[in-house]
């Protein structure tokens, strides 16, 4: 008898009046949301402006889900395309079904167009965004436990997730493997914050180190699952496709930290124009101000003058007056 296990919710789907309300695409909206949020406050951090993450996701969040459905139906195309399947469901993303593979990189394609066009170099807005992006996938996951999907093998541990009886699935508990991700993509986004503030990370460098660390967990974890998939000499397709984006992510590391050490100074050009012309303002303030303390001046100045005028024209009738008195007390002396 279990004592205790993660219970899984009964429908993935809360009716809101006449609106359905999907768990899975729910959790990913919330994700994207995150991922732009926090990714603004990094970009302005270095230096950037306001909105230039949200500007650029517009490009990369539909080629983004375009990419991550697109994986998962190559890769298994026998869910659509066998006998007895409808092709249809290919399109029912709302159903599950993202490959964070393909997500990625035709993400990073969506990215480009958009960075083109603000003139921005791609790497230093994928470091910014890096850390967003390992948030939204924890909480993406969550959207697995609404379909009862991507779980484990059979287990009696406390967390074990329970999973109902269904066409495609056995009731029974099991390894709760859409949780251990999003706990090891928490670790990954903090991890990757941690590194870029104390090794000042750029140039994509903090980009890779998220797509290294998150590979790693994802290959043990993927080896953990027992939905059905390809294999590759005895491993699963996506655990291989772990392995190579690890090296490939972990040789890009090295290898930029050599050719190009240190970070960008400037990530957005139009950001450093904004910056310098409010500098160029403020001074233009200042010599105004100036100007209009040293024509005070001078008209004070010029105030005064008359004041003193008058002042040394009447010092000297006083002494005149005395100079009078004197030679007429002389006379009189005389006389």
């Amino acid at each position: 008898m279990d004592l205790a296990y993660i219970p899984s919710p009964s429908t993935g789907v809360i009716n809101l009046g006449p609106i359905p309300l999907r768990g899975y695409a729910f959790c990913i909206i919330i994700g994207v949301f995150v991922a732009v949020w926090y990714g603004n406050k990094r970009w302005i951090a270095r230096g950037g402006t306001a909105g230039t993450v949200a500007d650029i996701a517009v490009w990369a969040v539909p080629f983004g889900l375009v990419g991550g459905r697109l994986y998962h139906v190559i890769t298994d195309y026998q869910l659509y395309f066998s006998e007895g399947e409808n092709w249809v469901d290919a399109f029912k993303i709302w159903e599950g079904g993202l490959g964070i593979w393909g997500a990625i990189a035709l993400g990073a394609v969506g990215a480009w167009i958009g960075c083109r066009r603000r003139g921005i170099p791609l790497p230093a807005y994928a470091d910014a965004i890096a850390p967003g992006i390992a948030f939204a996938q924890a909480i993406g996951r969550w959207g697995n436990w609404f379909n009862q999907e991507l779980y484990g093998k059979p287990t009696n541990l406390p967390w074990a997730l329970e999973i109902s009886e269904s066409a495609n699935r056995e009731a029974g508990t099991y390894h709760p493997t859409f949780l251990y991700e999003s706990l090891w993509c928490i670790g990954v986004a903090l991890l990757v914050i941690w590194a870029d503030r104390r090794f000042k990370l750029g140039h994509g460098r903090a980009f890779a180190l998220y797509v290294a660390a998150y590979c790693a967990g994802r290959a043990w974890i993927e080896y953990m699952r027992v939905d059905e998939a390809h294999h590759v000499l005895g491993l699963r397709l996506n655990v291989w496709t772990a392995i190579i984006v690890f090296v490939l992510a972990v040789v890009y590391i090295v290898i930029s930290s050599r050719i190009r050490p240190g970070r960008e100074e400037i990530v957005e050009p139009k950001a450093d124009k904004t910056e310098k012309s409010e500098k160029l303002a403020k001074a233009d303030e200042a010599d105004e101000a100036h100007a209009d303390e040293d024509a005070a001046a001078t008209a004070d100045d010029a105030d005064a003058e008359p004041e003193d005028a008058a002042a040394d024209e009447d010092a000297d009738s006083d002494k005149d007056a005395e100079r009078g008195a004197d030679n007429g007390a002389g006379s009189a002396a005389k006389s």
